[in-house]
């Protein structure tokens, strides 16, 4: 499901779950319990490399387990989804995505929850489609992608909806740089590892809370709230009226994949 390396001090953390590591509540809680592992102050990692496996990033949350779970597997997922976000988000080491593939909402959100993203160049798309499948953003993400974009860019990514491709991307501020497929990883690798080496530790540590701080601050004040209760809500309705089935069929017919939520 995840599976961990040490590179020259840093830690790669490949997702391999599935054809396109689709987001489900096991694969949340995974990621969740590794960066919070990694991010032992004392620890033997130094920065962090996000990956996928195969032709994908992450395609977003997988649907079909949304809509067979119905209310209560969407009362488990969220919070388990916006854990994994959060536990990448607030990584005190750097962490740099390497985005092998297609990066679709929940796997867009992932990249732009580390400090650095190289996307390879070729056949990937990344964006944010959320509510094009009917559902609205958890906080978290909502509070990621702002933090990533600005509250304008992110505003027109998210109504947008739109899936872009790799110098897309780059230009609209989704990605920091493209790479070629075969040099991604040592590229990521080289970013992640001069951060590291540039800033000491405990100076990066608190300069990037004091970053996410208002972020953090909003989301403290969602937790737990009417809104996010909203959300759940309507999340649960979208998996039993049929709009999250409707999108995965249209997506089927054109060709696409159906894990392609938040």
């Amino acid at each position: 499901m995840i599976e961990v390396d040490v590179v020259d001090g840093i830690g790669v953390v490949r997702l391999a779950h599935g054809k396109v590591n689709a987001l489900d509540l096991e694969l949340c809680r995974a990621i969740e319990r590794t960066m919070r592992d990694l991010d032992e102050p004392e620890g033997p990692v130094r920065a962090v490399v996000v990956t996928g496996t195969g032709r994908a990033f992450s395609a977003g949350v997988d649907l079909k387990r949304v809509v067979d779970g119905g209310a209560a597997y969407v009362a488990e997922f969220l919070p388990a989804l916006s854990g994994a976000f959060r536990a990448v988000f607030d990584l005190g080491k750097p962490v740099v995505a390497a985005v092998n593939g297609h990066a679709i909402a929940g796997g867009c959100v992932l990249a732009a929850a580390c400090d650095h993203v190289v996307m390879a160049s070729g056949a990937g798309t990344i964006g944010v489609p959320e509510l094009r499948v009917g559902v609205p953003f958890p906080a978290a993400a909502l509070e990621i992608m702002r933090f990533a974009l600005g509250p304008v860019a992110a505003r027109r990514a998210i109504f947008g909806g739109a899936n872009h491709e790799p110098a897309a991307a780059l230009e609209l501020g989704l990605v920091d740089e493209l790479a070629e497929p075969d040099a991604l990883l040592e590229r990521a690798v080289a970013v992640a590892g001069g951060l590291a080496a540039a800033i000491p530790a405990d100076a990066f540590r608190h300069t990037k809370a004091q970053l996410r701080q208002e972020a953090n601050e909003r989301l403290a004040g969602v937790t737990e709230s009417a809104t996010e209760a909203a959300t759940e809500e309507l999340w649960t309705r979208a998996a039993a009226d049929g709009r999250i089935r409707a999108f995965m069929d249209r997506t089927v017919r054109s060709g696409g994949r159906t894990a392609s939520g938040p």
